[in-house]
């Protein structure tokens, strides 16, 4: 049975979409290449017509996830208040609920930095959230103000996706939105 010709690609671009899924949801380490794989109905030795290894995989997973995370956030530059919005997006039931579909930054940046394995991929990332916060607010702090804004934001998403008690987990999220709202007021 002879393919088309685009079925490669399309193959490739299927397995890093459900690994930038699985990556978010579940890490990168809890990620095994044949589940990754079989899930897909493809065998695990294919996997190597695709990529050079999984850390190759990885880079390509984390972009596509970065590339989701922009279209869904162009919107933004529309909303009365950009940062707010993102603020209240960001912190949401819905984004703590949904990991695998949701930013890239809670789960895999942390696994990635324990494994000693920055990603220039993570880097541009990281930057152009700064640069988006940091454009919103004013003075001659913005730029620290826009750091420490992403990452009370990043480590309130992780902590209250770690907890089993779910009055905790809401106060970790509910309470850093809150104080973020204020502290970004007009």
């Amino acid at each position: 049975m002879r393919y088309p010709e685009d079925h490669k690609a399309k193959t490739h671009q299927r397995i890093i979409e459900e690994a930038a899924l699985r990556f978010r949801r579940d890490g990168v380490l809890a990620t095994g290449l044949q589940p990754l794989m079989k899930a897909l109905g493809l065998t695990h030795g294919g996997f190597y017509a695709h990529f050079k290894s999984k850390d190759d995989l990885v880079e390509q997973a984390l972009q596509q996830s970065a590339d989701q995370l922009e279209e869904g956030l162009k919107d933004l530059e529309q909303a009365p208040q950009p940062l707010q919005t993102l603020i209240k997006r960001y912190l949401s039931a819905a984004h703590c609920e949904s990991p695998g579909t949701g930013c890239p930054l809670p789960t895999m940046s942390a696994e990635l930095g324990q494994r000693g394995q920055p990603s220039e991929v993570t880097d541009r990332i990281v930057r152009g959230r700064l640069e988006m916060i940091a454009s919103q607010l004013s003075g001659e702090h913005a730029e620290q103000q826009s750091a420490l804004i992403l990452s009370a934001m990043v480590g309130a998403l992780v902590l209250s996706r770690s907890v089993n008690d779910p009055k905790l987990a809401e106060l970790l999220r509910v309470g850093t939105r809150n104080l973020l709202l204020e502290q970004t007021a007009d």
